[in-house]
């Protein structure tokens, strides 16, 4: 059994993996259930990706064995893939995972993965396995704060529903259609500019927002929550093997 860790901006996930198989997924998880999870399963490796802190607090706070394989994947860590980025020790380790992620369901496939959290990424990864970059943006809860904070009169407003009126009949109103439609605009655009480029490419999303804007997106879309963990699971087979 392994366990792989996206440690986010915003929240803590885990997938439980026997070999290539995902048999359990965990969302929004505490250190503390974390810490129960692993006395359970007592895994054979453990893989982290962590964008909000140092891996290895996280790794000083669970019950490891001696022999458990600990890798926490960074910008030098070898993946199965290769990034035409110049500088890849600067491109973020749940870029570089959903990318990998989405190789292991459509190896033969040029794909677009786009990760709805905390920013917005949007990245493409051709037939060759090669990571070729792409786009980082604003999340819709960082835009609803931004006009809070970089204004005088403004409120904080929270996401209400996905497809608010182009008309708001007040200031409240008038933001969230500003920032959920000017959203779906830009993710459409980008989806449609990239299909001209490359008709049959697969679009992937997955992140903590991804359900918001799911149905609103031109299909075929493959909302694949879990692809974070997938690709980490594949990057630490990749370096099982290398060892």
């Amino acid at each position: 059994m392994n366990i792989a860790i996206d440690w986010g901006n915003s929240a803590l996930k885990a997938g439980l993996f026997e070999n290539e198989t995902l048999l359990e997924t965990r969302l929004q998880v505490t250190i503390e259930e974390l810490q129960d999870l692993v006395l359970t399963v007592q895994p054979t490796a453990v893989v982290v990706s962590s964008t909000n802190r140092p891996a290895e607090q996280l790794r000083e706070q669970l019950p490891l064995k001696p022999e458990t394989y600990w890798l926490a994947v960074d910008g030098y860590t070898p993946v199965p893939m290769e990034k035409r980025y110049d500088t890849p020790h600067t491109l973020g380790t749940d870029r570089i995972a959903s990318a990998v992620g989405a190789k292991v369901l459509f190896p033969d496939e040029a794909c677009l993965v786009i990760d709805l959290g905390t920013c917005v990424t949007y990245d493409y990864v051709d037939a060759d396995s090669v990571f070729l970059g792409g786009m980082i943006s604003p999340g819709f809860r960082m835009r609803f704060r931004a006009m809070h904070s970089f204004t005088e009169r403004l409120p904080l407003v929270e996401p209400d529903e996905p497809r608010p009126s182009l008309l708001g009949k007040n200031t409240r109103q008038a933001m969230q259609a500003g920032v959920i439609n000017g959203l779906r605009a830009e993710l459409g655009g980008i989806i449609d500019a990239h299909r001209r480029e490359h008709p049959a490419i697969k679009v992937l999303i997955c992140g903590g927002d991804a359900p918001f804007f799911e149905s609103s997106l031109k299909p075929p879309i493959f909302a694949v929550p879990e692809l974070v963990l997938i690709g980490l699971n594949r990057i630490l087979q990749h370096n099982v093997y290398l060892s």
